[in-house]
Parts: C-alpha cells; sequence; structure tokens
C-alpha cells in the first residue's frame, strides 16, 4: 500500500489532497503540499471533500489521514494570521472547527486514525487530535506553536488536548508553544503507538481496521473527562497560571485570552468552548501583538535572503570539522552548540591544564542538558566522541570552519591567524568572535588570497538564536551562503552585517546604555529606568544589563565606541568609579544591584553616592525635569536614541535590509518581538515625532540626542524608518 502511496503521489504533484482505496477496505487520504504540507482554507476544503466522500462510499470501511514527503503537517500559512481574513462572522471562522474537524471529521461514523511522520503542528495537529486514534514515528515533532503569532489554537486545540494529556501538560505545550517527539507523546497517552516509518501506514490501516471491529476503543478526544481534573483544582491552577504570565508579560493578552477560552470549555462544556475558542481567534488575529509577531516570524525568515549573495545559484559546501581556538567560557559554549548539532569539534588550548578545564566545561554542560531531561545519555556519550581537545595545529590540515575566541589584542589575534594559515586547507573558513577589533587589521599578516568573516555569538551560545555573520571586503558570495547554511544548522538565526564597530546588536546596545548613563548622573533614578524599560517588555533594563555583561566588558566596548564615534557619545565616569569600589558586576555579586546566591538582583541603596561621585567628577548638575519623568517619558528617551542608531545602520548599509534590525533587537538585545522589533515599533510612533523630541532633547542635552540625516529626512516625508538598503564599505 505504502508503494501504491507514493505512486500516487508522483502522478498528481498538483492535487492538494490524495485518496485511495486499498484493498482492505480502508481509505488513506494524504495532505499533499509538500515539503510541510501546510494548511488553508482551500486544503482544507478539499480535505473535507474527500473524507465525506470516503464516509459515504460503502466500499470504504474506515479512514487514515496522513501527509505526503515525511510531513503529517505543519499547520496554516502564517500568511492566514495577522488579520487578513477580518471580515469572517464569528459563524464562518468556526466552520472549519466546527463543521469540519468536529462534526464531519470526528463525528465521522468510520474510523479514523492518524499516520504522523515528521512536523504534525498547528492546524495540522488540531487535525490529528480529532481523529479517532493517532500512530506517530518515534522522531515527529508534534505541538501548538500558535502563541508565538500572537493568537491560540484554533482548531478545537484548546478543547481537545486538556481532555487527552490533562490540564498541567495541555497548559505548558499550548502557552510555551513546546514541541514534543512522537516518544514523548506516546509516554503520555498523546498518540495511541508508535511505529517504524516504513510500517508506519499499514499500522494505522491496522489500527483503523482493529477499531471497527470493536478490538480497539473508539476514542472521542471532545468529550473526554477521564484526564480533567476536579473543577476546583483545574480553576486553582488556571488562576496561578494567570497570575504568573501577567506578572511575566503585562503587555500581552492572548496568553490570557487562550487561557479564558480553556476554562470556559471546562465550565461550559466543550462545543461551548469551541465557539469560544472561534470568537477569540477572530479578535486575536486582529491585534497588534498578532501583526508584530508575525512581522518577526517573516523577518526571522528573510535574514538569510541576500541579493547577489542567495540567488545566483551557489550551494553551501559542507562544513564537517570545525576548530575553535581559545579557552574561554564563551568558547566552551559555542563547542557545546557545536556539538549538538553533530560537528565534529576540534578545541585548541595552550597547555594542559587549560585542555582538561575547557573539555571539561563543555562536558558540564551536556551533563546538565541530561539532567534537565533535554538530552539522553545516549545523545551525551555521542556528543562527547565528537569532542576533541588538543595542543597543537596537527589536527587542522581537514578542517572546514575555524573559529578564533582569544582576547582582543591584536597582535595575538595577528599571530593566530598567521598560523592558521599555515596549516589550515585551502577551502577553510577564518572566523573572529571579536566584535571590538577590525577584521581586516587581523588579517594583515595572512596571504593575500586569505579572507576572515566575523561569526558573533552571542552570551551565552546555547540560549541567544541570534548568530551574525559579519562580512568584509574580501569576503566572498560562497562563504556568506557556507555560514548562512552553518547558522540554519546550528538553530541560530543568522544576520548579515558589514564589518564596523559593534555590528548591529553592540551598536544598539551603545545608545540603550549611555541614554541611561545620561539620565542616572542628570537626576532620573536608575531603578524606576530598568523598571519603565521592562514594563514596557525588554527582558532587562539597562542597568541589569551592565551587570549581566559585567563592567569590565562595558568598559572595553564603551572606549572602542567613544574612540569610532566621539561626537554621538556622552562619557560617564560612573562605571570607572563603581570598579575602583570593587564593583564589577553580576559575577561579583555587586554591580548597579546586589545578588544573592540564588542570583535574585535587589536594588542597592549604596548607588546612590557613586552616582553622585560621578556627577561631581563631570560638574553635572541635576535637571529637575529630567529627576521627574513619567515611564512613558524614559522609555522614549532611551529607545528614541537606539532608533537614531539603527537609522545610521540603515543609511550606512551595515544591514541587508531595515527587518534584520528588528530581528538583532528581538533575538539580541531583548527589545518584545509582540513589539514587532526596533524598526517596526517605530512605525506606530510615527518618524517625525521621534525626530521632534531628538531635536528637542539635543538642544537641552547636548549632541547626544541629535537626530541623523537619514531620520531627518524620512520625517520631512513623513516616512515609515524602513528602506532597502544597499551595500556599504567598512566601517570600523
Amino acid at each position: 500500500m505504502e508503494k501504491q502511496q507514493r505512486a500516487n503521489d508522483g502522478k498528481s504533484p498538483d492535487r492538494k489532497i490524495l485518496s485511495e482505496v486499498g484493498e482492505n477496505g480502508v481509505a488513506i487520504i494524504t495532505i499533499n503540499r509538500p515539503p510541510l504540507n501546510l494548511l488553508s482554507v482551500d486544503v482544507l476544503l478539499s480535505l473535507k471533500e474527500k473524507i465525506e466522500e470516503a464516509i459515504h462510499k460503502d466500499s470504504v470501511k474506515a479512514i487514515v489521514i496522513t501527509g505526503s514527503r515525511g510531513n503529517f503537517s505543519a499547520g496554516f500559512v502564517v500568511t492566514a494570521f495577522g488579520g487578513s481574513q477580518q471580515r469572517k462572522t464569528h459563524r464562518e471562522l468556526g466552520f472549519m472547527s466546527i463543521d469540519f474537524i468536529t462534526d464531519t471529521l470526528e463525528a465521522s461514523r468510520k474510523p479514523i486514525v492518524a499516520a504522523v511522520e515528521g512536523f504534525s503542528l498547528g492546524g495540522g495537529f488540531e487535525i490529528a487530535l480529532a481523529c479517532h486514534a493517532r500512530i506517530s514515528t518515534s522522531t515527529s515533532k508534534l505541538g501548538l506553536p500558535e502563541l508565538q503569532y500572537g493568537i491560540l489554537p484554533g482548531f478545537g486545540g484548546t478543547q481537545r488536548l486538556p481532555r487527552l494529556v490533562g490540564l498541567p501538560k495541555a497548559l505548558e505545550m499550548i502557552l510555551t508553544s513546546k514541541r514534543i517527539s512522537g516518544d514523548e507523546a506516546c509516554n503520555m497517552c498523546l498518540v495511541d503507538a508508535i511505529s517504524p516509518s516504513d510500517q508506519l501506514l499499514g499500522s494505522a490501516c491496522q489500527w483503523a481496521l482493529d477499531i471497527l471491529e470493536c478490538r480497539r476503543p473508539w476514542s472521542i478526544s471532545l468529550f473526554r473527562t477521564d484526564r480533567l481534573a476536579p473543577l476546583a483544582e483545574a480553576r486553582t491552577l488556571l488562576n496561578s497560571v494567570r497570575a504568573q504570565i501577567q506578572k511575566q508579560n503585562p503587555n500581552v493578552i492572548h496568553p490570557l485570552v487562550c487561557i479564558d477560552v480553556i476554562e470556559h470549555g471546562i465550565l461550559c462544556g466543550p462545543r461551548n468552548g469551541l465557539w469560544k475558542e472561534a470568537e477569540a481567534l477572530h479578535e486575536l488575529r486582529q491585534s497588534d501583538s498578532c501583526r508584530s509577531l508575525v512581522h518577526v516570524f517573516f523577518a526571522k525568515q528573510s535574514t538569510s535572503k541576500i541579493p547577489g549573495i542567495t540567488d545566483i545559484g551557489l550551494l553551501p559546501r559542507k562544513i564537517n570539522k570545525v576548530a575553535i581556538l581559545g579557552g574561554s567560557l564563551m568558547s566552551s559554549g559555542i563547542a557545546t552548540v557545536l556539538v549538538l548539532a553533530n560537528y565534529y569539534v576540534i578545541m585548541k588550548y595552550i597547555d594542559q591544564n587549560s585542555l582538561q578545564n575547557g573539555i571539561g566545561r563543555v562536558k558540564a554542560n551536556l551533563e546538565g542538558r541530561v539532567k534537565e531531561g533535554r538530552m539522553t545519555q545516549e545523545h551525551y556519550k555521542k556528543a562527547c566522541t565528537l569532542l576533541k581537545g588538543v595542543l597543537s595545529y596537527d589536527n587542522f590540515k581537514d578542517v572546514d570552519l575555524v573559529i578564533e575566541d582569544v582576547p582582543d589584542i591584536v597582535s595575538l589575534k595577528q599571530q593566530f591567524f598567521a598560523d592558521l594559515d599555515e596549516c589550515c586547507p585551502p577551502h577553510c573558513i577564518f572566523a573572529s568572535t571579536t566584535c571590538i577589533v577590525n577584521l581586516d587589521l587581523i588579517g594583515e599578516r595572512m596571504k593575500p588570497c586569505s579572507e576572515i568573516v566575523g561569526i558573533h555569538f552571542f552570551s551565552s551560545p546555547a540560549v541567544t538564536d541570534l548568530l551574525e555573520i559579519v562580512r568584509t571586503e574580501r569576503t566572498s558570495p560562497q562563504t556568506l551562503v557556507d555560514l548562512l547554511n552553518f547558522g540554519r544548522r546550528i538553530q541560530k538565526t543568522p544576520i548579515v552585517v558589514q564589518n564596523c564597530t559593534g555590528y548591529a546588536v553592540r551598536r544598539m546596545c551603545f545608545p540603550y546604555l549611555q541614554a541611561a548613563m545620561l539620565l542616572v548622573e542628570h537626576g532620573a533614578d536608575a531603578y524606576q529606568i530598568d523598571k519603565a524599560l521592562t514594563s514596557f517588555g525588554l527582558k532587562l533594563g539597562p542597568f541589569r544589563m551592565l551587570d549581566q555583561d559585567g563592567f569590565q566588558s562595558a568598559t572595553v566596548h564603551g572606549v572602542k565606541f567613544l574612540e569610532t564615534f566621539p561626537d554621538r557619545s556622552y562619557k560617564s565616569n560612573l562605571i570607572p568609579i563603581m570598579r575602583k569600589n570593587n564593583r564589577a558586576g553580576k559575577y561579583t555579586c555587586q554591580g548597579f544591584y546586589t545578588y544573592n546566591d540564588k542570583e535574585e538582583a535587589s536594588p542597592d541603596p549604596e548607588i546612590s553616592k557613586y552616582i553622585e561621585m560621578a556627577r561631581s567628577m563631570s560638574g553635572i548638575t541635576i535637571k529637575s525635569k529630567l529627576a521627574t519623568l513619567s515611564d512613558g517619558e524614559i522609555v522614549e528617551m532611551i529607545l528614541f536614541p537606539v532608533l537614531n542608531e539603527a537609522c545610521r545602520m540603515i543609511s550606512e548599509a551595515i544591514i541587508v535590509k531595515s527587518s534584520d534590525l528588528d530581528v538583532a533587537s528581538v533575538l539580541g538585545m531583548g527589545f518584545p518581538g509582540y513589539r514587532g522589533g526596533i524598526i517596526f515599533w517605530s512605525h506606530s510612533v510615527g518618524s517625525k515625532y521621534i525626530c521632534s523630541k531628538l531635536e528637542e532633547w539635543s538642544k537641552e542635552y547636548g549632541e547626544f540626542f541629535k537626530p541623523c540625516a537619514y531620520l531627518v529626512e524620512r520625517a520631512s516625508k513623513r516616512s515609515s524608518l524602513s528602506a532597502q538598503v544597499k551595500q556599504a564599505k567598512s566601517l570600523l
């Protein structure tokens, strides 16, 4: 039967839904929109038609729903979100969920089994939930990611999942958009059995026939109650989760709406819950959060599309073996990410003690994943076999990529790369993690044909999803194509930036931190500043960010920014004063905050004396207007300079497209995704208003706030700050 189905796929690639009845009387209905078999209204209508045909055909005993070419269905196309169908009535919105999924598929008088392989996400997963049984491969990925787009599951997921796995696990899966494997799903009774891929259809067909013959239970997911807790217990859990979400994300409503819908189904019955779900989906699809999150989704997808680079037919070369130079925590973090992605990794150290410590840190990182249940012991052992520590360059003869992570001393880096140039193969890509030292300067002692690129990870590499790939004038298109593919393989979102001080993220962080210093030295409260920014949605306020990075790092990067951009930098003496008083940030438990043994931060009253010392040293007097700023005014005075710097990067073509800065701000500096990123957010504020405020502040508080020419020009035309970007030269 599998062979017949594959033949059917090959003959009709243009058909959205394929249907075939086997000799055993089982109709196999296949969603056929490879590679991911994404859903649309047309696809669902075709699927409904095929199921109804099978139900009414006397020769059909049972039905199996599956997907073509190794994927069940990854859900709806994201273009369906963001209010593209705002005019539909509630009844029309509920049509698919109730008239089809519930009243046709789930209410079928013939058993329907889902044969799940590959991705089964969103609406695809909800179709499987409504089937009378689910058979899956062990490696399938199942989940409901809708909250990532500012909406909620709209095909009954809010009602069926809690009834299948219980409320606690359902809330975790829905609210965190968690994906689980087929094995995990089987362990929680979400799927009924695991089957090898080559036997999946046969197993599903037999299961469907067993249901027909009463050898297996005929399960209607929507009306199950055996996994639901008593009402009082359920309401206690829902209220607790509500309170937690309101504390963590006070600006977003879609998780709270989702909880309300789940609760409504428990209190008023699942069918009422389905209508409530449809109404909520209609409202959320028109929300600002949905539009913003959908924008971020597409912006992340487009970072790998570089005009003149990725559209000229180049294929990525295979990177199998990666060497890392350096003994820092960052080096160990990078190595951890690489072995998890199945790269063979060589770590070079200067002595045996450093080697043992470095390899030990990587293994400790992996062991931590095992303890957290995110990695099996078998996977751990395999990852360890991919890791090797060395003291010489003897093993570098066949490396495909070298990542240098040594201290930012020009002569030291130059010597390392000169040595590498002699012992690595001609095709090897040379990369540095620096965002301080000019990449062209690093490569001065290398052969003329050699090129160095930047490959900037963030702390910690295993947590941050962003990867900055930094090109110079000598960087070849092939190298960029190779590294973009590398970034995706290690599950990062890569953005390509031009060689410049700070690259994209650091250049936005500089004014973020400097604006905070300016405000606090002129009378604003440091802790109110942090509170205002985190209430707006940023993960860290500027002073918590300084503590997190450490004062040494802040000093080094600050000095470089002052040297490169003296005309628009604010020089503060606060960090040097605090360093002299043995404050260095979070890792010493004393920065702008104090930290206990659980790494919990508390405001420190002693900070006021250091601020006063910095004022005295700089001859600054408190500005009464800045001492009484509202939270909204603080947000503007901190973020408008960030936007100003972003505009400079657009005009200088530091990035490929302006939406790359949205991705960089969300993934790299913790800007709230539900606001769409720094540039997208500016559209709601308006370029004219932003420019006028910066001009006003520059007259009162100095050149730091002066709007750049690009921003002035866009404001004069009342245009958005988005623009197509041309290629630029190195600016470092």
